[in-house]
């Protein structure tokens, strides 16, 4: 079951931390003999692929101050390591890890950035 999301812009979304969202590549509903797939075959693999639409901030790190006074206002300075992930590369992911998620009557899916075994990058896609 998928989460559906009323929504009109997907800029609008904010990843949280070390996650991604990624537009799944549609499935080869043939093996290479010629034999049709049912859906629930295809669902059922343990990999899957997609294209990387939306990157979150990446990993947080604790700001580290050196002048702990109780009397100083404290402000929280969240630094991120960055993702490897960029948007337009095809990754290679465990299906399994992920959450659903329906926009717009597309399938997406929400996924740790651990959860990714490969990416592919084309530079020369954007040029």
């Amino acid at each position: 079951m998928s989460l559906k999301i009323e929504e009109k812009d997907l800029e609008k979304f904010i990843l949280v931390g070390e996650r991604v969202l990624i537009k799944p590549k549609s499935p080869t509903s043939k093996t290479k003999t010629g034999l049709y797939l049912p859906p629930t075959v295809q669902e059922s693999e343990k990999v899957h692929s997609g294209y990387i639409v939306k990157v979150g901030p990446g990993y947080p790190i604790p700001a580290m101050t050196d002048d702990e006074e109780p009397w100083k206002e404290t402000k929280e300075n969240v630094k991120y390591v960055p993702l490897q992930a960029k948007v337009g590369d095809l990754a290679v992911y465990l299906n399994k890890s992920g959450y659903e998620i329906e926009f717009n009557n597309e399938k997406y899916i929400i996924l740790p950035h651990s959860a990714i075994l490969i990416f592919i990058r084309d530079e020369q896609l954007f040029e």
